[in-house]
């Protein structure tokens, strides 16, 4: 039989949602930058903390320090807001951190497409084939 969600992931989901909202429609703080992704959120075992991870969608690497401490200055305003929406006898003391995997990912991405390139051109010198799709499709079709 396949084991049912645990609390902590329920509230976890939950949470997430209503955050998300709450960073999208009620925070009104104009130093904030306006693109803030919740990514991911973590409650421990005992519901009295939740690590809330968030990234900033075109925000300067310098400005992120600065995005999150205002979240963490917001963070008992931002509790007492979800405290009125969820039905939970407790609601965990919050604290934002940024999530490097969205960064991490991009720059992974732009690493394999610089290797590629770098292949394409050696190839080219050497006088080989690439091996696009299309030259395949047509070294089938002979």
């Amino acid at each position: 039989m396949a084991k049912e969600f645990s609390r902590v992931d329920r509230l976890s989901q939950q949470m997430q949602q209503e955050i998300a909202v709450i960073l999208q429609r009620e925070i009104k703080d104009p130093r904030l930058h306006s693109m803030i992704t919740v990514s991911a959120v973590d409650v421990s075992r005992d519901l009295s903390h939740c690590k809330i991870h968030v990234t900033f969608l075109g925000l300067a690497p310098e400005k992120v320090q600065e995005n999150l401490n205002i979240l963490n200055d917001a963070s008992g305003f931002i509790r007492s807001l979800i405290a009125k929406r969820i039905q939970a006898r407790i609601v965990p003391t919050i604290r934002f951190y940024f999530d490097k995997s969205l960064d991490e990912g991009i720059r992974m991405a732009n690493l394999v497409e610089t290797v590629r390139k770098s292949d394409e051109k050696k190839r080219l010198a050497a006088g080989q084939e690439l091996d696009t799709p299309a030259a395949k499709h047509a070294d089938e079709e002979e």
